[in-house]
């Protein structure tokens, strides 16, 4: 590339001669003179949009980046929009932050525009998790709330995700309202960047306590949990914010035996015992799991750094700590919580749950098989906090979660939450062990029950403008020439959500679909097999969802079977050429 085109060039002039300080300018200049237009064209070729998590992107210089303008004029536009939505109310906000570099600072810029604009400002005095300000902004009345954070992305990013009166992140129409106000933010100038300290208010451990108890109460079986608490248990932040309220959790309830991996408890934004702060990705594991294998534990449990996703290992049928992914342990949290409410007698017919359409349907079977309704939404979870908030009054939430490893139980907040989430988990090993069973029997007998389902995830990661335009052809070729067959069954069904439109191949017939417009696309084969297609909100890549099942009757077969559709995802993926 020897230039920019002429959108990034306008931008890039409009840095340099803009309200913008040197050291920023410096950058950019160097760039120039180095003649790295890729780097420019990346940080300037648009502007940050909200996804399905928010504002996030590589810190650094451009319009296209995470940096002090760009959120101070997100901030702006934010303000504007609660200023004009709540015009007779003293508007209030609350802010926290996860252990990224840049986050604590980011936070405090933040935190000065909307007290500028006359918004009173609740801040968190320390780095909290994701959930904890989703309770908060319920907790405290607050009109919207700002988490900085990039959850589980390197370490080059940062993030901004918007939160709305309801303690979930905004969504349709208020996301795109807020966009518009944040256009309408012509530059730098526009920003009203001086602190009013008058406006801002250190919150911290009385919101803890608050929130602890809130959790503490969802305890389902503490008979369980007091006959084996000293059951082992490893912890791991990943050097984030789960170190701050995940330990008390457990102890609040009643676990004594609680190892941490003391490195990975240090607080810092460049995640050096990993390659990757997301705990997805085997590697975030490999220091707990060592750690569980020299003191024979139990269970594995490690968060973000944001603390609203976990990854957990348990043990195998042979002894061997295995990793499970977001799929199987949210079948088992299910099937625990609902068990629970059932055997309490407190399933009546208006509880539902809540996932996601690229999340395993054995929670679809397993909600059939309780009589409780199952919603599926868009991927993210502000569109499951959506659903609590419509359905508040009408039908009583159970449980919610996704594939990527994000769940909740209770009500007290209105995104995915790992503190709760690792109490639950800790509570459901010490209840089967209880039992003289392990986490891996109670996967199989749900398996056994309501037939061996597999998923797996393929992410292409598509860097820069280039990616961008590379994804966006894909997408639009899957549209255009469809797959007749995948792994060798015939495709009878599409979703397009794209379009909002479904059509069975075999009839014909077009229906539509009642879920927000999103660019993703479904497959539905003959044998059941399902793939999904959809761009990443938040990463610069496309991902594709496989999910397969088969009948299963017999434990000894569950080997086998899983190696089958291990080699059924295969061939859908080899025909789909992704």
């Amino acid at each position: 590339m020897s230039n920019l085109d002429t959108g990034a060039q306008e931008r890039l002039n409009q840095w340099l001669a803009g309200n913008y300080d040197q050291e920023t300018k410096q950058t950019l200049i160097d760039l120039l003179d180095q003649e790295n237009f890729q780097a420019l064209t990346d940080a300037f070729y648009k502007d940050l949009e909200f996804g399905t998590g928010g504002l996030r992107g590589i810190m650094g210089p451009g319009t296209n980046r995470v940096n002090k303008y760009t959120l101070g004029m997100a901030t702006q536009g934010l303000s504007n929009f609660l200023n004009k939505t709540y015009p007779d109310e003293q508007v209030k906000v609350v802010i926290a932050h996860d252990c990224r570099n840049n986050s604590d600072t980011f936070a405090q810029v933040v935190a000065d525009v909307f007290s500028a604009n006359g918004i009173h400002v609740y801040f968190f005095e320390g780095l909290r998790p994701t959930p904890e300000l989703s309770f908060a902004i319920r907790e405290l009345d607050a009109h919207s709330g700002v988490m900085l954070t990039a959850s589980h992305n390197p370490k080059e990013y940062n993030g901004y995700k918007a939160y709305g009166r309801d303690g979930g992140q905004l969504i349709s129409p208020h996301d795109k309202m807020v966009i518009d106000e944040v256009r309408k933010v012509a530059g730098v100038e526009d920003v009203k960047w001086t602190r009013d300290t008058s406006k801002i208010e250190k919150i911290g451990k009385e919101i803890d306590k608050k929130y602890l108890d809130a959790l503490a109460q969802l305890s389902i079986n503490k008979d369980a949990i007091a006959r084996q608490k000293d059951m082992k248990i490893v912890f791991s932040p990943i050097h984030g914010t789960g170190g701050v309220l995940v330990p008390p959790i457990l102890e609040k309830i009643g676990f004594t035996n609680v190892t941490l991996v003391e490195e990975q408890m240090v607080v810092d934004g460049d995640f050096p015992t990993v390659i990757y702060p997301n705990p997805e990705e085997h590697e975030a594991l490999t220091m707990a799991i060592n750690k569980a294998k020299e003191i024979d534990a139990d269970l594995v449990m490690a968060t973000d750094p944001d603390a609203d996703r976990v990854g957990i290992a348990i043990r195998d049928d042979k002894g061997e700590m295995i990793l499970l992914n977001g799929n199987d342990t949210a079948a088992l949290l299910f099937d625990y919580v609902l068990n629970a409410w059932s055997e309490a007698g407190k399933l009546d017919g208006n509880q539902y749950i809540v996932k996601t359409i690229v999340t395993t349907y054995l929670l679809d079977a397993i909600a059939k098989r309780y009589e409780v309704d199952c919603y599926n939404t868009l991927t993210g979870f502000k569109y499951i906090g959506a659903v609590m908030t419509e359905k508040l009054g009408k039908q009583t939430f159970v449980v919610g979660g996704e594939e990527s490893y994000g769940y909740l139980v209770g009500e007290h907040a209105r995104d995915k939450d790992a503190v709760v989430s690792c109490s639950m988990i800790a509570e459901m090993a010490a209840y089967y062990k209880d039992q003289g069973k392990s986490l891996y029997d109670a996967l199989v007998g749900i398996h056994l029950k309501h037939g061996l389902y597999q998923e797996k995830l393929i992410a292409i990661k598509k860097e820069g403008k280039a990616g961008a335009e590379e994804i966006k052809a894909m997408m639009e070729k899957y549209r255009s020439a469809p797959p007749a067959t995948l792994g060798g069954s015939k495709v009878v069904m599409i979703k397009d959500y794209l379009s909002s439109e479904t059509t069975d191949l075999v009839t014909g017939a077009k229906s539509p679909i009642d879920l927000p417009s999103s660019n993703v696309l479904q497959f539905y084969t003959e044998d059941g097999s399902i793939v999904s297609a959809r761009p990443s909100g938040t990463e610069p890549k496309i991902k594709f969802y496989c999910s397969v099942n088969t009948p299963i009757t017999s434990k000894e077969d569950y080997d086998s079977l899983k190696g089958q559709l291990s080699e059924r995802i295969d061939s859908l993926m080899t025909d789909l050429q992704a």
